[in-house]
């Protein structure tokens, strides 16, 4: 495969800017230690199965904050807000189908390459 040098390269340069702080920052060395402590980043030297144990730590907890929230819900009302409850809700459900997904395609692309000959 040929790739293109860097001379090579033509057209825009466009610099992209964060407004809120709590969007990824890229790999700048400004935010490179704002990410190290982000789930989402990986360092070059990390290991994949230290990589998804986070990443499911991080769906794990999801789930227990709205289980929490749902119960806190239930317990004292006036505690906690409705939209606080839907949210942490629809965050972990979204969070555990697309952990599904990803494991079921990992299986079914694994069950491909054992089945190749």
């Amino acid at each position: 495969m040929d790739y293109l040098a860097v001379r090579e390269l033509r057209g825009d340069t466009i610099r992209l800017t964060r407004t809120d702080p709590r969007h990824l920052g890229g790999f700048s060395k400004a935010s490179k230690a704002s990410a190290a402590s982000n789930v989402a980043a990986v360092s070059p030297e990390a290991d994949f199965g230290e990589l998804l144990a986070r990443a499911f730590n991080q769906v794990n907890e999801l789930q227990h904050n709205s289980m929490e929230l749902g119960q806190r819900l239930i317990t004292d009302p006036e505690s906690i807000d409705i939209h606080d409850v839907t949210i942490a809700m629809a965050e972990a459900n979204l969070s555990l189908s697309m952990t599904k997904a990803i494991v079921d395609r990992a299986l079914r692309a694994y069950k491909e390459i054992i089945s190749t000959r």
